[in-house]
């Protein structure tokens, strides 16, 4: 068993979605099957995604925790000719900060929390909890890979992970949403009854679930985007912990999937309106 093998073994086992780089950096190429996307990706789709493929083909989608997937047959060229262990941010729930500059770092130490931080060839990465939408090149040097998005193993680094930051999902918003400020001025809910949130993050974490659940709707955005709406609210929404901040986050990720700011607010309202609240 080669070394990026045992380290995918390791990683897998802790929860990690992982697959194998080629020597240059980038994922193995698809096979025969699967090249330009001939095999519909996700089924029944005509995006990149994992399909009934045995080899690690489609990139980021090809990564797994599956043991006897990672040491299949199939697998075993790649593992050989492999020149480095990759992840799936997105599918760890974790978001990754890529930094590639001296000014970047500088950037991130006086403007991103603390949290944490793997050295890298060019310069770090900072690793919160929390999935969002990746994008590259949101500031000079820095990327976002989280969701449908890989990044390099190179240890585990120091620090704690902590909760993804709105200014870094901010980063995201500022270069590509089509989202403006007054789309997004939904009410707050007044609080009612106890509030069920034992820990910090146990709301953030919710958010992020749903954000994800958004993210990744192929067909039928309309319905996916309200059933969240709805799943959140009946969960977060009678207790007075959910702000016009968390609603913004769930607006922007829906307006990304191309919904406008009026079908927004027609199906928070909606939701609002079947719960009651």
């Amino acid at each position: 068993m080669s070394q990026h093998l045992r380290t995918a073994f390791r990683l897998a086992s802790d929860g990690l979605p992982v697959l194998p780089l080629r020597k240059g950096k980038v994922p193995f190429g698809n096979c025969r099957a699967c090249v330009r996307n001939a095999c519909g990706g996700r089924p029944n789709m005509k995006t990149p995604g994992p399909c009934t493929c045995p080899h690690p083909c489609h990139g980021w989608a090809a990564a797994t925790t599956d043991l006897h997937i990672l040491n299949a047959p199939t697998w075993a060229r790649a593992w050989r000719e492999a020149g480095a262990v990759a992840y799936h941010p997105g599918g760890a729930g974790l978001t990754v900060v890529d930094l590639d500059s001296a000014e970047a770092i500088a950037w991130a130490r006086a403007s991103l929390p603390a949290t944490q931080t793997v050295r890298t060839t060019r310069g770090e990465h900072w690793l919160y909890q929390g999935i969002m939408q990746s994008a590259n090149a949101v500031r000079p040097g820095v990327d976002v890979k989280s969701s449908m998005q890989y990044a390099r193993w190179l240890g585990s680094g120091t620090g704690t992970t902590t909760a993804l930051p709105d200014v870094v999902r901010a980063l995201t918003v500022k270069e590509s949403a089509p989202v403006r400020p007054t789309a997004l001025t939904v009410p707050a809910l007044a609080g009612v009854g106890e509030c069920p949130h034992r820990i910090a993050t146990y709301l953030d974490r919710g958010i992020a679930m749903a954000e994800q659940r958004i993210i990744e709707a192929r067909s039928a955005v309309h319905a996916t985007v309200y059933r969240t709406f709805l799943a959140v609210l009946s969960t977060h929404g009678r207790c007075g912990c959910l702000t016009d901040a968390h609603t913004a986050r769930l607006f922007t990720a829906a307006q990304a999937k191309g919904e406008s700011p009026r079908h927004c607010i027609d199906a928070w309202t909606n939701a609002r309106t079947r719960l009651g609240l």
